[in-house]
């Protein structure tokens, strides 16, 4: 099934990064045919109104339409995937502290699970413990990156405290970093919501007169939707229309994988 981004993807490359469909569908791994349907779309609602540029982003940010009524719902959601994840610390911290016969089992978890509201299965749960447990037990090597200018640039909240009137308070901050230059902007917030997550992409694409080709994000609620198996995210509308306006590309950062996204983190320590 094509989604909204990856026809974004399709849009993207061949307009702004020149690539050619061949080369597109041979990247994203999907059929020639698709690739040409929605360059065509694309070029089409392009010629039908040239002088509206909202003609475009509304495009961009179509969902394509697809019969769901025999689609199974996405039970495996990031509130469930927190909830055992947060099981499986209370287990580690039990083992750090001599516990180790009180720990709990997968079926314990998947009963404490469905106890909170949420319908899936204990297979779900098993895999879902599986692939985390092997995941931690796996030695990585890392590749130091290199960039080009205004090739990617990451995006991270993070927490400052000042004193207002006397009242120690604490605001969001939202952090902008250039991977190739160290470059920080920064915005201040009062909450870590979809508003202050789109209006500081507005302020710092604004204040740089320029857009990165590659936005570089971690596993945050504002910009993932839900997981779609082990590894791969859906994005939220929010950053889908921030694509679609912009027109760069983005990255998520695997789970508990800084290493994959440290520039920021530098600013919040």
């Amino acid at each position: 099934m094509i989604s909204m981004y990856t026809k974004q993807e399709i849009i993207i490359k061949n307009y702004r990064e020149g690539h050619s469909q061949r080369r597109i569908y041979s990247e994203l791994q999907i059929s020639r045919k698709t690739v040409r349907k929605y360059i065509l779309e694309y070029e089409l609602r392009k010629q039908s109104d040239v002088s509206n540029p909202a003609v475009l982003s509304d495009y961009l940010s179509e969902a394509p339409a697809y019969n769901q009524s025999r689609r199974p719902k996405y039970k495996l959601t990031i509130e469930v995937q927190e909830a055992i994840d947060k099981l499986l610390e209370e287990n580690a911290e039990k083992k750090r502290t001599g516990l180790g016969k009180q720990l709990l089992k997968k079926c314990d978890i998947h009963q404490i699970i469905a106890s909170r509201g949420f319908d899936i299965g204990y297979t779900t749960i098993c895999n879902y413990i599986q692939s985390k447990l092997s995941g931690s037990q796996t030695k990585e090597a890392f590749i130091r990156q290199q960039y080009q200018p205004a090739e990617s640039c990451e995006f991270d909240w993070g927490e400052i405290k000042i004193y207002i009137k006397d009242k120690l308070t604490t605001l969001q901050l939202a952090v902008f970093t250039s991977a190739y230059s160290n470059y920080r902007f920064a915005d201040i917030y009062q909450r870590q919501d979809t508003l202050a997550f789109m209006e500081s992409h507005v302020s710092f694409f604004d204040f740089t007169g320029g857009v990165f080709n590659q936005m570089v994000y971690d596993n945050m609620r504002v910009a993932v939707a839900k997981f779609v198996g082990t590894y791969e995210k859906e994005p939220t509308q929010a950053l889908l229309q921030l694509r679609a306006h912009y027109q760069f590309t983005h990255r998520f950062c695997n789970a508990y994988c800084g290493n994959e996204k440290g520039y920021v983190k530098f600013i919040l320590m």
